[in-house]
């Protein structure tokens, strides 16, 4: 797969989020945590740190994580739009 990168990505929610952070109070919170987590864990100098120290396995599960989450609860124009940002099947 080809990278475009033109600035379609957006990581803001991780800038104003001011609610707890942590896991297992309810449900909306919870979410919250993830998302927090999720645009923390992938910012660029956190990601040239810690991949070379990823095991191959380590990175194989990360994939397929990912992945498997969005196979199997987005559709493919949703996949496309969302994550690969070219809005093909639109």
């Amino acid at each position: 797969m080809k990278t475009d990168n033109n600035g379609k990505h957006t990581h803001q929610f991780v800038e104003i989020y001011s609610g707890l952070v942590g896991f297992g109070a309810d449900r909306e919170t919870d979410e919250s945590t993830v998302c927090y987590y999720l645009q923390k864990f992938s910012d660029d100098s956190l990601m040239k740190t810690l991949l070379p120290r990823l095991t191959d396995q380590q990175l194989s599960e990360v994939f397929a994580l990912l992945s498997r989450l969005m196979k199997n609860h987005l559709s493919e124009s949703e996949y496309h739009t969302l994550f690969l940002k070219d809005h093909a099947t639109e």
